[in-house]
């Protein structure tokens, strides 16, 4: 975070982000990508998932796309790209993690439940550090490890997200390719590696959320009119606060004001804070997210 980097490196210069030439960029990379499909679904600026199950090219290998997006982006932005190829989104996901910098993975049909199986239960997309930590806690480690584990154990620990993890355990992700998906909220949080009991901390961490959530609604060129903090305790204990305004806000002074009002409302009780976060939805001027996925054989998958 900023306050840590200014007490590491008093001298450190902050530069704003170029979020204009990131747009200009942004385009031309998802232009090459409209080239080999249709189906193409934004995460954000730089990453994008594409199913080229059908593609325009005709070409039977999605691995074989993923090597011409990859040598047409670097020829015409001299950008480097990772690539990974799978049969749907989770898998893509994990393989583009697998050789980066400038890396082409792909995990074949065969491979899927053997790849998970291997996996470290940290490497998951979607598992973050503290649900790592309880998923160890509870002896699970490893892919095998969490396939190991019943639906209803998950559900009894994890909530809902318990059905996902159960799915991602045995290679399975139903979820299309969404084109034109349209960003519902904009938002980010922190979870801290020491839980935080200094109010004081707490407040300059929560500032700090604000200025990248203001960042991440410049990129986006919206604005939202109901925000939402979000508080984790050290017990695990989630609450959220929220507030609707009657005009859309995206100014960092303004967020930061009403996250921090919304804050103090809560009754800390003395207990500390594990995660912090701060979202805004009912979003105004929002633009259409892009993302890529390719298939690689047939309903394969690519993210770059």
């Amino acid at each position: 975070m900023r306050v840590t980097a200014i007490a590491k490196c008093p001298g450190l210069i902050f530069v704003r982000p170029r979020f204009d030439v990131y747009r200009e960029i942004s385009a031309a990379i998802h232009a090459i990508f409209k080239r080999y499909s249709d189906l193409v679904e934004g995460v954000a600026l730089d990453e994008a998932y594409l199913d080229v199950t059908e593609n325009r090219q005709n070409i039977p290998y999605a691995s074989t796309i993923a090597r011409h997006i990859k040598t047409a982006i670097f020829q015409e932005t001299q950008l480097t790209a990772t690539a990974g190829v799978s049969i749907n989104k989770f898998l893509a996901k994990m393989a583009s993690g697998q050789n980066k910098p400038n890396g082409l993975t792909v995990i074949l049909p065969e491979q899927a439940i053997a790849f998970v199986e291997q996996l470290a239960i940290e490497k998951f997309h979607g598992i973050g550090e503290v649900t790592g930590a309880k998923m160890h806690s509870l002896g699970i480690h490893t892919g095998a490890d969490l396939k190991g584990r019943t639906l209803s154990e998950l559900t009894h620990h994890f909530g809902k997200a318990g059905h996902y993890y159960y799915k991602i355990a045995r290679a399975e992700d139903d979820r299309p390719v969404e084109a034109n998906r349209v960003r519902k909220s904009i938002g980010a949080e922190t979870s801290f590696a020491q839980d935080l009991s200094d109010v004081g901390q707490m407040l300059q961490e929560l500032e700090q959320i604000a200025q990248i959530v203001e960042q991440r609604l410049e990129q986006y060129e919206t604005r939202g009119r109901t925000l939402t903090l979000k508080v984790k305790f050290s017990d695990y204990h989630q609450l959220t606060r929220s507030k609707t305004m009657l005009a859309p806000i995206s100014e960092l002074d303004t967020i930061f004001e009403i996250a921090k009002t919304l804050f103090e409302s809560i009754e800390l009780e003395n207990r500390s804070i594990r995660l912090l976060g701060i979202s805004l939805s009912n979003l105004d001027n929002q633009k259409q997210s892009q993302a890529i996925q390719l298939p690689l054989f047939q309903n394969g998958n690519i993210i770059f």
